[in-house]
């Protein structure tokens, strides 16, 4: 007799926080907390586990979670008024009884909506009315889509205007050992020389000289006007992430390194070396909504074992496909 798979439940996590798990029949898993409403787990058919979250992660607020996919809106980073990463990821979300259609197909069975919108406290730091509607999804084959909606609700006829991340931690084998392909030639604004505007060169993106040359310098580095799709790969793993993004012209390329790492408090000292940030963003051009517009995004990652050279598997054959 088999055991009818649940693709949705509500339970208590970490500290009595309230979190919705997702699975699939296949085995894969998702985990997404209300606080925040961050997903701070995601795991193959295997049982493994994809994203990073920090062995010092406190998961009480009003501190943010540190890894999983935390939300950065209104505000990414610290070029603003408010505090880093805005304050989505500091708020406590509901799931959302009446969501909108969202685009999707009948066969995804293991998901949630979620939904944020303006408080007292909110206004008091950025005067605006908002809906935020989130739906995170676990696709049949162990994808994993972020969709989200924003819209402006003010009253005042006024509009408003923010920057926007999913700041994807992925779980690596070692920082020495991973590569991004995709960025090759693009511009970016480096966040560590006052977002001065460089080149990235030709090849891919490799962190083995700046390991052993660099060991006390970080990269924060947002590149501009991106293609779609972006491959992590992780040679140590044979494992590469695919991240395929809609409505996000930038990518955000982040690692502490390991004289920053000793000074962030909520991160083990050694833990930048199985880290890589790769996020889907919209940064250099803030997004500006008058009042009834919606603002619509989205990015899908999936997992898949880099020995595969068939097809879309292909890293290179992904990210050059018009698919």
């Amino acid at each position: 007799m088999t055991t009818e798979t649940v693709f949705v439940e509500l339970c208590k996590g970490i500290n009595g926080l309230d979190k919705v798990v997702l699975r699939e029949v296949r085995g894969s898993s998702a985990e997404v907390y209300l606080y925040g409403g961050q997903v701070t787990s995601w795991k193959n058919d295997h049982g493994e586990e994809l994203l990073f979250v920090s062995s010092k992660a406190p998961f009480k607020p009003p501190k943010a979670i540190r890894g999983g996919i935390p939300i950065c809106f209104p505000q990414f980073g610290s070029h603003g008024l408010l505090e880093q990463h805005g304050f989505a990821r500091n708020r406590f979300w509901s799931i959302d009884p009446d969501p909108p259609p969202f685009p999707t197909t009948s066969s995804n069975k293991a998901f949630v909506d979620l939904v944020l919108k303006h408080s007292e406290e909110d206004t008091r730091i950025w005067p605006h009315r908002y809906e935020f509607r989130l739906r995170v999804t676990l696709g049949p084959g162990g994808d994993l889509m972020l969709t989200s909606r924003i819209r402006n609700m003010n009253t005042d006829g006024k509009a408003f205007t923010f920057t926007f991340a999913y700041h994807n931690y992925f779980s690596v084998s070692d920082i020495s050992e991973v590569r991004i392909e995709g960025l090759e030639t693009i511009d970016f604004l480096d966040n560590l020389q006052d977002r001065q505007r460089f080149t990235e060169q030709g090849d891919a993106i490799t962190f083995e000289s700046e390991v052993s040359i660099l060991l006390e310098s970080k990269v924060d580095k947002v590149y501009v006007s991106t293609p779609t799709k972006i491959a992590i790969l992780d040679h140590e793993k044979k494992r590469t992430f695919v991240l395929r993004k809609d409505g996000l012209p930038d990518a955000v390329v982040w690692n502490p390194w390991d004289k920053k790492a000793k000074a962030i408090p909520d991160l083990g000292d050694d833990e930048y070396k199985h880290m890589l940030c790769v996020e889907a963003a919209a940064v250099e051009k803030p997004i500006t909504l008058k009042p009834g517009e919606e603002w619509k995004s989205r990015q899908e990652i999936s997992a898949v074992p880099s020995s595969y050279f068939s097809g879309q598997l292909d890293p290179k054959k992904v990210l050059q496909s018009s698919s």
